[in-house]
């Protein structure tokens, strides 16, 4: 949740600026840079991008596409250089996932708060040759606000999870047709207000953000999580925003979280979620990152510019632009991490 974004007129002209909230005192974390950023989203002098998925072209790995949320406006198809191929507009979209279900296409999914009171799931296909999308319907998923959303392939069903600022999380077996379909599986419940939203792909874990706390595991099939990382103020400084994981062999691996109090990024080794070192994304060739909402990462080969893949991160002051992306060699943030 973006703490403050105001614009301010001085002696009769208009000055933009974004006002964050002082880091708090963290842990001491490392300095990586982005290698490329997003053109802005067309929402300027606002809260207003928010959220990055990963495809990637294993054909063709330098012409992998990003899809990300400017949540006032609509969805956006980028490039590896930032670059828009396409924008479909469509409001009140805030986060977003892609899952890959084969003969049935990269299914893009993105929580869909139109209706604050009946939260929605709007479903798209990518068309990878292209860089667009193609609208497929949307479907209900509960009472409240949308808000977190991610999802998985179990067999040849689409799995989404829903993460609503209620903090009643669910998860929804989508039916892909003429018209589709959702239907809940499992109700699981946080104490109040999360988004971050992640889900293991080898077994079902799903990793879920309450932004005042912490980072609460489910096991797959169960109704009650643990809180396994909390807010804490040196790891992980209030709020607590995106998730995203890095598999590794049969359990272990890398979550990766954004603290966005303090303008960092905590990595917790897998499985025991044991702390494994904190970053921040400096001022280099492109800006630094602020604020940061969303964040997704992807190992595997991204082309030359992205050794070891790719890590991408919303930035939430931009320069005094619109907010925009900025991405970062996962290789990077690993050697900084003493990997």
């Amino acid at each position: 949740m973006r703490r403050d974004f105001r614009i301010f007129a001085l002696a009769g002209i208009g000055l933009t600026a974004a006002c964050a909230t002082v880091p708090a005192p963290g842990d001491p974390a490392v300095p990586v840079y982005a290698v490329a950023e997003t053109q802005p989203v067309v929402t300027a002098n606002e809260d207003a991008a928010d959220d990055p998925a990963i495809w990637r072209n294993a054909a063709a790995p330098a012409d992998s596409l990003i899809v990300a949320t400017d949540k006032k406006a609509g969805l956006y198809v980028y490039d590896l250089g930032g670059q828009p191929k396409s924008f479909t507009a469509h409001a009140a979209l805030n986060n977003v996932d892609l899952v890959d279900m084969g003969d049935q296409g990269i299914v893009v999914f993105a929580s869909d708060r139109s209706d604050l009171a009946q939260a929605r799931i709007a479903l798209f296909r990518l068309d990878t040759a292209g860089g667009s999308l193609v609208e497929l319907g949307s479907v209900a998923s509960g009472p409240g606000e949308a808000y977190g959303i991610c999802g998985t392939r179990r067999g040849d069903r689409l799995i989404v999870y829903t993460a609503p600022k209620s903090g009643r999380i669910g998860e929804w077996e989508i039916t892909l047709s003429d018209t589709p379909t959702a239907r809940e599986l499992r109700t699981m419940q946080v104490p109040s207000q999360p988004e971050g939203c992640a889900v293991d792909h080898r077994d079902g874990t799903l990793y879920i953000g309450e932004e005042a706390a912490g980072i609460w595991r489910f096991r797959s099939g169960a109704a009650a999580g643990e809180l396994v990382a909390a807010v804490d103020g040196r790891k992980i400084v209030a709020d607590l925003e995106g998730l995203a994981l890095v598999p590794e062999g049969d359990e272990g691996g890398w979550l990766y979280a954004s603290s966005q109090g303090d303008n960092t990024y905590m990595r917790y080794a897998l499985p025991d979620v044991t702390p494994a070192g904190r970053f921040r994304i400096a001022a280099g060739q492109y800006g630094s990152t602020e604020e940061t909402d969303g964040i997704e990462v992807q190992r595997g080969d991204f082309g030359p510019n992205f050794p070891g893949g790719l890590f991408i991160a919303q930035d939430g002051v931009n320069d005094g632009r619109a907010q925009n992306f900025k991405l970062v060699p996962l290789g990077a943030i690993e050697n900084a991490l003493g990997d």
